[in-house]
């Protein structure tokens, strides 16, 4: 490949977008296992899968923002980066001549 920056946001890409889904699973099993959701397996996985995008919003929140919040602003910081990532990778694109959409 002659361009492996190309490469490299998309990774970048396709992981942001992985754990934003899986945010989003989670909170919608939440919505339908009501309180008995952390005997759901299902949600147990989510937790361990989404539990690093969490821990990393809530090292760069304030202490006042409480840990039920913490999903919901980590899947709004992973939507933005995915739209930066997403211009990031047009921008590349243009400068370099490129179709890549």
């Amino acid at each position: 490949m002659n361009h492996p920056e190309l490469l490299i946001i998309g990774l970048f890409r396709a992981l942001v977008e992985v754990a934003g889904l899986f945010l989003l699973g989670q909170g919608l099993l939440a919505l339908l296992a009501g309180r008995r959701r952390h005997d759901n397996t299902m949600y147990r996985l989510f937790l361990i899968v989404t539990g690093p995008v969490v821990k990393v919003t809530r090292m760069l929140t304030p202490r006042q923002i409480i840990d039920k919040h913490l999903p919901f602003i980590a899947f709004a910081v992973l939507f933005w980066l995915w739209i930066a990532l997403n211009w990031l990778k047009k921008l590349y694109c243009d400068s370099h001549l490129l179709q890549c959409f």
